[in-house]
């Protein structure tokens, strides 16, 4: 993911922060029980989980005031069940604007194409090439973000328009929980397909990518790049 004040790849089993400032940052990711990770929709949140561990753990790579901001951003919204429904989504909106804009602040736009561009590098065995700007790897990212929630919100929106059971107060909290729990093995089973007509899913995010990343430049390139190696390393040690 990237950050506007630096970069952060994660693998398997670990994690590396690259910061603008030249600093590095590294852990280990967190390992869910293997029973969890066999349960269908059960397992996609728990993924999920773990690809945001980096942020919200005291060594992670956001500070205490940064961490306490996403918790309420995340938290937020379960409160907003207890409001009626028309203040409940200008209120919803207005924390999505919110959270939208903090999270592409700064150099944000820019690391991020640099974090897809360094992610091909290693992956088409060309990072020395890549380092020295000799070549040029595509900022887009089929196993992007963006493209997650392209697929989640159509999903979301089938979900609450075609939900079979009486509504009742927490019904929003389970559509959303499900929705991104069917995003996630949609996305996965889309990402694991050869076959062009799944490809087909990815092409809503793929062209908000447009919007969500910058062309890098060279240094910019290196602080993810940097990153990269830093995971490389410890999986292939």
């Amino acid at each position: 993911m990237a950050r506007a004040d630096g970069v952060v790849i994660v693998s398997e089993r670990y994690w590396a922060f690259a910061g603008v400032d030249g600093s590095l940052r590294e852990g280990r990711m967190p390992s869910p029980p293997d029973a969890l990770r066999r349960i269908p929709l059960l397992r996609g949140l728990v993924r999920l989980g773990a690809a945001l561990s980096p942020l919200f753990r005291g060594t992670g790579v956001a500070r205490r005031r940064e961490r306490l901001l996403l918790v309420f951003a995340v938290l937020a919204p379960l409160g907003l069940v207890f409001v009626p429904g028309r203040i409940g989504f200008v209120v919803g909106l207005a924390l999505t604007a919110a959270l939208i804009l903090w999270l592409l602040r700064g150099r944000t736009l820019f690391l991020h194409g640099a974090e897809h561009r360094a992610i091909a590098a290693a992956e088409h065995r060309r990072l020395g090439s890549t380092w020295q700007g000799l070549e040029l790897p595509s900022r887009f990212s089929t196993r992007c973000g963006t493209n997650f929630a392209a697929l989640l919100l159509p999903v979301a929106t089938l979900g609450q328009r075609f939900w079979p059971l009486p509504t009742a107060t927490m019904t929003p909290l389970v559509v959303t929980a499900l929705s991104l729990a069917v995003t996630m093995e949609l996305w996965q089973l889309v990402q694991a397909s050869s076959h062009r007509a799944a490809r087909a899913f990815l092409l809503p995010g793929l062209a908000l990518q447009r919007v969500t990343t910058r062309e890098p430049r060279l240094d910019e390139t290196r602080i993810a790049l940097r990153a990269v190696a830093s995971v490389l390393y410890r999986e292939l040690d």
